[in-house]
């Protein structure tokens, strides 16, 4: 039988230096990448979101996950799709697992958790992703505001301000602003591929067997629904027809 989710808790608390509280926050993935760079010390850390607050992130958060797991030749199968809605049966059952996987490949090497992680994360993460604020240009950064409430324009001078150069600490804050969007953009492109898949292979298996039932002289109601909702476009929206693409073509 396995460990209670207390134990669980208790121990992944003392392992990783962090405060979780429930076994559902460890489907947010860095737990995990973190439990196995305890073991091999070669986790890329730099990477994994501890604070992760988005699907997206927990996301990324699993493909290194799995392409540890991958390079280490571990062969259990990581039920992403579950363990990023963060329920407590699935966390629970794949936390069980990664203990025993521990156990059994631990050196008992001291580990410093926090070092690993550069200090950050302690704090257990969201484990519903928030809704996100209206954003500008949809890249994450809200629009600054002025006195009595206007908008700052983002690439204009403040009043009062020089635009003979900016000082070091601020463009520093730049370019970490800069590289941060590029992370979650990169994040947002590998959510979509992800979903698009998904979608494509329904839309795959339901055409097959659509062929199917028409060569038998049938007809499936509910596949002809979903076939449907798979083609369906919203107003405004039409995808690139015959002549668009024949423009693209070189």
């Amino acid at each position: 039988m396995g460990e209670s989710r207390t134990e669980l808790i208790q121990w992944l608390n003392d392992l990783l230096q962090l405060n979780y509280t429930k076994v559902e926050q460890c489907g947010t993935g860095g737990a995990y990448c973190q439990i196995l760079d305890s073991i091999y010390g070669d986790i890329p850390m730099g990477r994994v979101k501890m604070q992760a607050k988005h699907e997206y992130e927990f996301l990324a958060n699993f493909k290194i996950l799995q392409n540890a797991f991958k390079a280490k030749k571990i062969d259990k199968p990581i039920p992403v799709e579950k363990l990023v809605k963060c329920k407590m049966q699935d966390n629970l059952e794949f936390l069980q697992w990664i203990r025993r996987f521990w156990d059994a490949n631990s050196s008992g090497e001291p580990y410093d958790a926090a070092a690993r992680r550069k200090g950050g994360g302690a704090e257990p993460p969201a484990t519903i992703a928030p809704v996100a604020a209206r954003t500008v240009g949809g890249l994450g950064v809200k629009p600054a505001t002025g006195p009595g409430g206007r908008k700052t324009p983002l690439g204009g001078p403040r009043s009062g301000s020089s635009t003979g150069g900016a000082a070091p600490g601020a463009l520093q804050k730049v370019q970490a602003e800069l590289a941060q969007t590029k992370q979650d953009i990169e994040a947002l492109e590998l959510e979509r591929n992800f979903y698009f898949n998904k979608l494509r292979d329904i839309e795959i298996l339901v055409q097959q067997q659509m062929d199917v039932l028409e060569g038998e002289g049938k007809v499936d109601a509910t596949l002809k629904s979903i076939q449907e909702i798979l083609y369906k476009t919203e107003d405004g929206f039409e995808p690139p027809g015959e002549e668009d693409q024949e423009e693209e073509t070189f």
